[in-house]
């Protein structure tokens, strides 16, 4: 072994894929081919139920985080060797806050016919010029978990100046905008925004917005915050029916497709895991898979909370996430 190959097998290294993770299994879209634009943990919430953790850069301000030019580069790399259902702007913070984001998705377009998605927290819509930005995706995930200021406050914890009304008033000039499919998240924690009050109101204003489809969830991994706690399948199911044909629950639905490729990497990584800590020198040797295709696969696993990181000796490894754990 060559030393650079020892310190490669001993250290982990920058993933080449920078901005660009997976495809990993979602709940929500099938197999999904993630990009992150956002520094870990940027974003205008700091939600108690948020699996990547707590934010540490509350703001409102987006910035340019990442040449757009280089995510959108990754991206068409990355699609030589996989076929995701979808490519979803997400990952570690509000990708809202990338200044850049038409530019990237529509870079996207170019080099694809793949339906591009953003996953967002909803909370910067009340700006037109984030409502510019985003009107060339195709599908558009916001999150509305209330209709009452304390319990927007309690559970997303924003920054004082941002208030519910606007990001509610967000959502309906998205709605009024936008073309595309809105799938709206409402993700629900026992004790705090699952009473009958709640649910009407939050009704309510969910029809006013009129989204394509109702997404329920609640906390099925571990959550930023213990406060977090998850809302039983007999009142989600209790929920759907109250808000009609266009809801549905996602919270630990299967991904509709059968199970290959990159998607039964990842099952196979969790396995592997779950009986033993791993490298990722390790997790490609055992799946026959090159260092940079298990690494991205890695990061999609830790951005989900599947899997976590553990260092030893000045090696790291990976380990399985508390609810993996068998």
């Amino acid at each position: 072994m060559t030393n650079n190959e020892e310190r490669r097998t001993k250290n982990e290294e920058p993933m080449t894929m920078k901005y660009v993770f997976g495809p990993v299994p979602s709940r929500r879209l099938g197999l999904s081919l993630g990009v992150d634009l956002i520094p870990s943990k940027t974003c205008s919430f700091d939600c108690l139920y948020c699996e990547v953790g707590r934010t540490t850069e509350l703001t409102l301000t987006p910035l340019n985080h990442a040449p757009y030019a280089e995510v959108v580069r990754e991206v068409k790399e990355r699609l030589q060797t996989c076929r995701p259902d979808v490519i979803t702007i997400a990952g570690s913070g509000e990708p809202t806050l990338y200044a850049d984001l038409e530019k990237v998705i529509d870079g996207i377009k170019e080099i694809t016919e793949i339906d591009v998605a953003l996953l967002t927290n909803g909370s910067l819509f009340w700006r037109e010029e984030i409502v510019r930005r985003v009107l060339h995706a195709d599908i558009i995930l916001p999150t509305l978990s209330s209709a009452f200021e304390d319990t927007f406050r309690k559970i997303h914890r924003p920054p004082a100046e941002l208030l519910l009304e606007k990001v509610i008033d967000g959502l309906k000039k998205l709605r009024a905008m936008y073309s595309g499919r809105i799938f709206l998240e409402t993700i629900f924690l026992a004790g705090m925004n699952d009473t009958d009050e709640e649910i009407a109101a939050l009704k309510s204003i969910i029809e006013a917005i009129n989204p394509d489809k109702i997404q329920l969830n609640t906390v099925v991994r571990p959550p930023a915050d213990i406060r977090a706690k998850c809302l039983d399948m007999k009142r989600l199911k209790e929920i759907k029916n109250f808000f009609g044909p266009k809801a549905e629950i996602v919270a630990g639905a299967p991904v509709g497709r059968e199970k290959k490729g990159w998607e039964s990497a990842a099952e196979d990584f969790l396995e592997m895991v779950r009986r033993r800590p791993l490298t990722a020198a390790d997790m490609a040797r055992l799946s026959n898979m090159g260092l940079q295709d298990a690494q991205s696969v890695i990061k999609g696993l830790l951005m989900k909370g599947m899997i976590q990181k553990r260092e030893h000796s000045g090696e790291i490894f990976y380990v399985a996430g508390e609810e993996n754990v068998q």
